[in-house]
């Protein structure tokens, strides 16, 4: 392998952080997307939790595929280590996903760890903008956080129909 693929399907979307050749929207069945995450750290703290994307089992999810050339990779896995694994939240693994132009290949991806604290399974909608609303992390504020992503999701044609209904009452709020 002379190339590496990450996944991203949450702030990588937007907001990838490294060095990468190509990306292109691509598809990861198995998993999905869901505000299932306590953040302690970048959207929140742990006396005051917000909430952040993460795969969890089942399902498929829509999202961005980077390529990595292969002299970056150990700088751009110690700087995806150092930003998604702060507690250990979640596991990465290899898992096949299917490029838009039809390409298959292996790429890293983060699903979530269910024995794992910060774990907060589906939470009700009104639940989610409770916690959402006011929290505050290192990285800023978990509505932003929320409605950045709804955006992105949008931009690329994909539809989440309570992350939008969460994302308008965020904005609204």
């Amino acid at each position: 392998m002379s190339d590496f693929w990450v996944f991203g399907y949450g702030s990588l979307m937007w907001n990838p952080g490294f060095e990468h050749i190509r990306s292109e929207p691509a598809i990861l069945r198995g998993a999905h997307r869901a505000l299932c995450v306590y953040s302690w750290v970048h959207r929140g703290t742990q006396e005051r939790p917000g909430l952040v994307f993460g795969l969890d089992n089942g399902g498929a999810c829509r999202g961005m595929a980077y390529q990595v050339p292969e002299h970056s990779w150990p700088e751009t896995l110690s700087y995806l280590r150092a930003r998604e694994q702060t507690t250990m939240v979640y596991k990465e693994h290899w898992h096949g996903i299917e490029l838009d132009s039809g390409e298959k290949v292996q790429s890293l991806v983060y699903m979530v760890d269910h024995a794992h604290p910060q774990y907060a399974g589906a939470l009700p909608l009104e639940e989610q903008l409770q916690i959402v609303s006011g929290a505050v992390g290192k990285s800023g504020k978990n509505p932003e956080y929320v409605i950045n992503t709804a955006a992105h999701l949008e931009e690329m044609g994909i539809t989440d129909t309570g992350l939008a209904w969460l994302a308008d009452r965020l904005r609204n709020s």
